[in-house]
């Protein structure tokens, strides 16, 4: 426990960790590993209980069959020790200040690193056959009221759900879904994790129901988070980064949060950083691509929006990259709305100031993905 503790600071920002030098951590990754070489040489390099049960006996990574070894021991530990803390939602009594008083919340903390650790020593196949253990002390850590804690948990999850075949989690993936949903509103440190989780499991479980009521439920709880803080670079940016798979998932039902999703669009496709602005027209792209943005009155705002873009980007660094993404959306658009395309260019087709686009869109073939 103590090595894993150690261990798990690498790379932490944690006031309660940042002190543990990136040495001790690598020392302690080590002297687990040669806990796990004793532990087994003692046994002739045979398993027991748990790495029998998962098949790990000619694995020879001793560090990982220790973990699978103590995982049943060491999990219901740590599940109490970050549940100590936590508010009882079923007492309206039970506050924050009432739940550090019976244990302080640094316990919870350090209980949620070395949960975390545990479970990323494990990867595919055998994580899966440990997900019994796994999810109750993961979902009480994302029950949990401290984002740090909240944070490990979902690092947690993203691990299990890039390691577990979407079979492995049916028995509780609405209870998963339902975390990420409640977790949606949570702090700006964390909000990237949730996103790049909620997007995970939900398109992983229900990539075959595009009509999946969890689709729209994420979906709308996130978008309407966006537009309570528009401005919030770090959270566009995260959610631009991580949201395609779910796109993907849903396809042609976007159509239905269109009238949310494009005035978020029109707003930051003239972000001050160029990070949002790429981002946002490669989020077009997927868009335009799944729906033909078919029975949609923001074709002219998005010509008109890209043609101002298409001139604001001589002042920016990446002009040359956002005015490639401009002319293959451009493309697009005429592609698959023709005529009311040509209507929406026509008042900017003969401004000098896009006759380098022009020249684009005359070579389209040339460009078009």
């Amino acid at each position: 426990m103590c090595c894993a503790l150690l261990a798990s600071a690498e790379g932490s920002a944690s006031d309660l960790m940042k002190w543990i030098p990136r040495e001790v951590s690598a020392a302690a990754s080590e002297a687990f590993n040669a806990a796990g070489k004793a532990y087994f040489g003692s046994l002739g390099g045979k398993g027991l209980g748990k790495t029998v049960e998962l098949g790990l006996e000619l694995v020879e990574d001793e560090g990982k069959k220790l973990v699978v070894e103590l995982a049943p021991e060491v999990f219901p530990l740590l599940k109490a020790s970050i549940k100590e803390s936590a508010i009882d939602r079923s007492d309206e009594v039970d506050q924050v200040s009432a739940a550090c008083a019976r244990a302080p919340v640094a316990y919870a903390i350090m209980a949620a690193y070395q949960f975390r650790w545990f479970v990323t020593q494990i990867g595919f196949p055998y994580l899966g056959k440990l997900c019994a253990l796994v999810i109750p002390c993961a979902l009480t850590s994302l029950d949990h009221w401290s984002p740090e804690v909240k944070g490990q948990g979902m690092i947690t999850f993203i691990h299990l759900g890039n390691n577990v075949n979407s079979g492995e989690l049916g028995w509780c993936q609405d209870v998963i879904l339902d975390a990420c949903f409640q977790n949606i509103v949570c702090s700006d440190d964390i909000w990237h994790l949730v996103v790049e989780m909620s997007v995970l499991f939900a398109a992983s479980t229900q990539k075959n129901n595009p009509r999946s009521p969890w689709f729209e439920k994420l979906l709308n709880e996130m978008l309407g988070h966006l537009e309570r803080h528009p401005r919030n670079k770090e959270r566009r940016v995260a959610w631009l980064e991580h949201i395609d798979p779910l796109l993907n998932s849903v396809g042609l039902i976007l159509l239905a949060h269109f009238s949310r999703i494009f005035p978020l669009v029109f707003q930051w496709i003239h972000a001050d950083d160029d990070d949002t602005v790429i981002l946002v027209l490669k989020f077009v792209q997927t868009i335009i691509k799944l729906t033909w943005i078919r029975n949609t009155p923001y074709v002219a705002r998005l010509v008109d929006e890209l043609s101002i873009i298409y001139k604001e980007a001589a002042m920016r660094k990446a002009r040359t990259e956002i005015r490639k993404h401009v002319a293959q959306l451009l493309i697009f658009l005429r592609q698959c709305q023709g005529l009311q395309f040509e209507a929406a260019w026509a008042k900017h087709k003969d401004d000098p100031n896009l006759e380098t686009l022009e020249l684009f869109r005359e070579q389209d073939t040339m460009i078009a993905i």
